[in-house]
């Protein structure tokens, strides 16, 4: 059987397991913050505003897993614990900026098409 298209299905795998990690909200806001230098948890967590604690390390235990993000721990009382971007969370950054970029420019767009669509369907 001859496929329609020419991708290899390894390949949009690979693409999907990656658009996974990167393209959800949070990970786009943490890394965006990221992007200005080391933050605290707290900090971290104040500056994105709105996500809970939980998913904020959930979120964070994702970005070190895949090599996006670095989490030093300073023996401190209380402990101190800094997160940071890696090489490869900072190559990140572009195409992350520009989705964020995109999405400021067209979300009265988007809101519009919805709108429209939203009355069609009544």
């Amino acid at each position: 059987m001859l496929l329609r298209h020419p991708h290899i299905t390894e390949d949009c795998r690979a693409v999907s397991e990656i658009l996974q990690r990167v393209g959800d909200k949070w990970t786009v806001l943490v890394v965006g913050k990221l992007g200005d230098g080391a933050l605290r948890f707290n900090e971290l967590r104040a500056a994105v505003g709105g996500i809970s604690q939980k998913m904020l390390t959930t979120t964070l235990r994702g970005l070190e897993r895949d090599g996006f993000v670095t989490r030093k721990v300073f023996p401190t009382i209380p402990p101190r614990v800094d997160y940071e971007l890696t090489e490869l969370g900072h190559e990140l950054l572009v195409p992350v900026g520009a989705l964020g970029e995109w999405a400021r420019k067209n979300t009265n767009r988007v809101r519009e098409a919805r709108a429209k669509f939203d009355s069609q369907q009544a």
